[in-house]
């Protein structure tokens, strides 16, 4: 059996392909196993991988089925008792799934493990050292931009982020997917989430690396399908995680986080997409809600404490 199988999904990532993989050819784990799930790409990157890595192991979709529906076909299909999602434009280290692993395996209550994402253009920098989220229903990415070295110590973390990420499979199953009314954005955050309200963690590796580009299939750091995604996810997964006590609880910091970012995108040209994607969470919030039993009560707590700790950590 493999130890881990490695999950990229792709869409139109012809640019990225090849470092990725070729980063991969040459980890110090070997048993491993790569599944690459292509969202019907046009650009003739799922041709290359074909023709170019026989050991990769290709599942063509006839159309975009987002980040979740491909990464969730991956992961049934995977073999091995971890998986690993890898973005596409991404390049790792050679020791990248060893770290992982041995990480995942040191922590018995783990759910996920991400690893340390440095900045493609600026190796010296963070681009993400684990995912946070606040009572101000903002998600954000510790360290962004600021030195690696200052990131180098272990630490449990709100959730890993799915662009370079190691989970249990069976802890997955039991959880539930990643959830494909999300698409795109904030889903690891969500799927983080549920592993805390079972009583579950998320922790970060740091001498796992891997170096990252960023937007490598949206584009750009802001654009009218990403700001409209991520707000309208955030409603639903703010509606979809927290109990009612618990969001009334919230209500006034949520609201005042939610105006800040309605002003802030405004300024920038994207105030109109932001609202939309409010307006188009509250239409899904419906279906899928995490049930509340009393059980979970301690770890209710232990995320609330987590969501007010978050406001400092976000801005220092």
């Amino acid at each position: 059996m493999k130890k881990v199988s490695v999950i990229i999904p792709n869409y139109n990532g012809m640019q990225y392909v090849k470092r990725c993989l070729d980063s991969l050819m040459v980890q110090t784990l070997k048993d491993w196993e790569i599944l690459f799930i292509d969202n019907g790409s046009a650009d003739g990157s799922r041709e290359l991988v074909e023709k170019e890595y026989p050991l990769v192991k290709v599942i063509a979709l006839p159309e975009n089925l987002g980040f979740c529906g491909a990464v969730n076909i991956g992961i049934r299909a995977a073999t091995a008792p971890y998986v690993v999602l890898l973005n596409n434009d991404t390049e790792a280290e050679p020791e990248f799934l060893q770290e992982l692993y041995d990480g995942i395996r040191r922590k018995p209550r783990a759910f996920s493990g991400g690893a340390m994402m440095l900045q493609f253009h600026n190796r010296e920098k963070i681009d993400d050292a684990g995912n946070f989220y606040n009572a101000l229903g903002w998600a954000f990415a510790l360290g962004k931009g600021k030195p690696a070295a200052d990131y180098n110590k272990e630490r449990k973390i709100f959730s890993a982020c799915g662009g370079a990420a190691i989970y249990r499979k069976d802890l997955m199953e039991e959880l539930g997917y990643f959830d494909e009314e999300h698409f795109a954005y904030l889903e690891d955050t969500d799927i983080g989430y549920r592993a805390q309200i079972a009583g579950y963690e998320n922790w970060y590796f740091p001498k796992s690396k891997v170096y990252h580009v960023g937007s490598g299939t949206s584009g750009s750091r802001y654009n009218q399908f990403k700001i409209r995604y991520s707000s309208r996810n955030n409603i639903y997964m703010i509606y979809k995680n927290m109990p009612l006590g618990q969001i009334i609880l919230n209500l006034p910091l949520l609201a005042m986080g939610f105006a800040v970012k309605l002003v802030f995108f405004s300024l920038k040209g994207y105030g109109r997409e932001y609202a939309a994607g409010i307006k188009n969470g509250f239409s899904i919030c419906r279906k899928n809600k995490v049930p509340f039993q009393w059980k979970h009560m301690g770890n209710y707590c232990r995320i609330q404490i987590q969501l007010w700790v978050n406001l400092i950590r976000r801005f220092v």
